[in-house]
């Protein structure tokens, strides 16, 4: 790469993390998830939109990419660009799975294989029986109708993720459910789609069962393998990282992470399955806090790029030939996802909230189906109109699940068809507010949290990135409470049971800081 090329690469960089920014801004100030706005960032400045208008001095800023050397490129963007993307996505997903609770994931996994295989078997077969409807396949098994079906399939881990964490509901059993059964759902999909290529390889006579099975005993061995590792390693790993001088241990277990995310991708899965289930593997180890907060400021920096990434990929002029295929396929990609995964859900203990949040949470397709889909386009197996349905299938699918999951979240009703007494707390929201100038409210935030610890709560979740503390106590879990910081502003939302708790501490706290700006003024 020459250095004319490497500046129009940082170039770049520097205009897609603008982009999202702006745009993930704009859509949090009207309540949205920020996303959606990255997604859109990413699409308003990439190759099909403004980043094909030629400035002076500096040309196209995201100039088409039709070929890679001698082969031709079924990305539109660079292979560099796209390679800092997928960083991106491999370090979401591993903060992702360290804020998942590892507990709840085992507990919650049998009920989430349930949900994969509905929310594979439905979307499949409507995918392909769509495909052939609209006369680009004569039967389901044709490999066009079958490819089709894979790409209906994907669920995109990323996406679902990113909003979840946004509402810090990660840890809730809809959230896990959701994340476990996308996780089984790519493994799935993964064989899916090696079985559509097996058939497109023989000319659609004599499939390759046995390749199936490799591919499946590849993947079932690198996730017991990893269970195992983590199960037996992973507070030795902890303990001996964390006696590194400064931050040395994050930068090594970064390097773990993508180690296994490169092993995963070896074994024939997707390298975001890799780090999410490091995550979770490291979560239950002194090392995984500590890494959740070292690591999310970089995270900050890097994620919205890679979201924005996946904007430059959507061509608005592909979808406009087959748009009625295309609104159709989308109708059964909602229909596939809602149903296939929801119904599952209700014979799981979730009621008709939880089974719709889960239902929903499966529905974006993002990243994983542009894969999957370019890789179908790169092989010959789709036509150009059948990507471009592809396209906007997954544009929609992905750009309407926050828009859904965030009101249904929103909902304080629990997803349980028989909620524990835990779920059933009342929480008053906002309980107390403050504003005062930032650094007065940063030191009454430190002073409240030193005097509930001292009173028996303990920290759940300090994230000082988006000012947001988590604090429950140590023997009673219906006294709940969450500090959110905002600048010059802070606010306590808590259960009604810690309101007596909350009243105390926020008046010692607020007379001592009273006194100590009187003794001040008298000096």
């Amino acid at each position: 790469m020459d250095p004319q090329e490497l500046a129009h690469l940082v170039l770049q960089l520097a205009i897609l993390l603008l982009a999202a920014k702006l745009f993930g801004l704009a859509f949090k100030k009207f309540k949205q998830s920020e996303v959606l706005g990255e997604l859109i960032g990413g699409m308003v400045v990439g190759p099909f939109a403004f980043g094909a208008i030629n400035l002076p001095w500096i040309g196209q800023l995201f100039p088409i990419v039709e070929a890679v050397g001698e082969h031709v490129s079924t990305l539109p963007i660079s292979t560099e660009l796209y390679f800092f993307g997928q960083i991106g996505a491999v370090l979401l997903l591993f903060l992702v799975g360290l804020e998942t609770d590892a507990k709840l994931f085992v507990k919650y996994g049998l009920k989430s294989l349930g949900i994969a295989i509905g929310g594979v078997v439905v979307p499949f077969f409507l995918g392909a029986w769509g495909t052939v409807l609209f006369g680009f396949a004569d039967s389901l098994f044709d490999v066009p109708a079958m490819f089709m079906g894979a790409i209906m399939v994907a669920t995109s881990v990323g996406i679902t993720a990113r909003v979840l964490s946004d509402m810090y509901k990660l840890d809730t059993r809809e959230g896990v459910t959701i994340l476990a059964a996308a996780v089984i759902d790519d493994i799935l999909g993964i064989m899916i789609l090696a079985l559509v290529i097996s058939m497109a390889g023989s000319g659609s006579e004599g499939v390759s069962l046995s390749e199936l099975g490799v591919i499946g005993l590849k993947a079932i061995g690198f996730l017991g393998g990893m269970v195992f590792l983590g199960w037996m390693f992973g507070n030795k790993l902890s303990n001996v990282l964390l006696k590194l001088e400064g931050k040395s241990y994050a930068a090594i277990a970064a390097a773990i992470v993508f180690a296994v995310a490169a092993i995963a991708e070896m074994f024939g899965l997707a390298m975001i399955i890799g780090a999410y289930l490091t995550g979770i593997l490291l979560s239950v180890t002194k090392l995984g806090k500590e890494l959740e907060e070292k690591l999310a400021g970089a995270s900050h920096l890097i994620v919205p790029v890679f979201f924005a990434i996946m904007g430059t990929l959507v061509d608005f002029r592909s979808m406009g030939a087959v748009l009625v295929f295309g609104l159709v396929i989308t109708a059964f990609a909602i229909f596939g996802k809602v149903v296939g995964s929801g119904l599952p859900a209700l014979f799981s203990g979730f009621n008709f909230m939880g089974s719709m949040r889960i239902g929903i949470g499966m529905l974006p397709r993002g990243e994983v189906a542009l894969i999957i889909a370019g890789i179908g386009l790169s092989a010959g197996i789709i036509s150009n109109e059948i990507f471009g349905v592809s396209i906007m299938m997954t544009l929609i699918t992905t750009l309407m699940a926050p828009l859904i999951l965030v009101p249904l979240f929103k909902n304080p009703k629990s997803g349980l068809r028989n909620p524990p007494d835990e779920d059933m707390v009342s929480v008053i929201e906002p309980y107390w507010t403050v504003e005062q100038s930032p650094h007065i409210v940063t030191a009454l935030r430190d002073f409240l949290i030193e005097s509930f610890q001292k009173r028996g709560y303990d920290i759940l979740r300090d994230d000082k990135i988006r000012g947001i503390t988590e604090i429950e106590h140590s023997e009673d879990r219906f006294k709940l409470l969450t500090l959110r910081k905002e600048n010059s502003k802070l606010t306590i939302d808590c259960s009604s049971a810690c309101t007596d708790d909350v009243d105390s501490i926020v008046k010692e706290g607020i007379a001592h800081f009273e006194s100590a700006v009187a003794g001040l003024k008298a000096a």
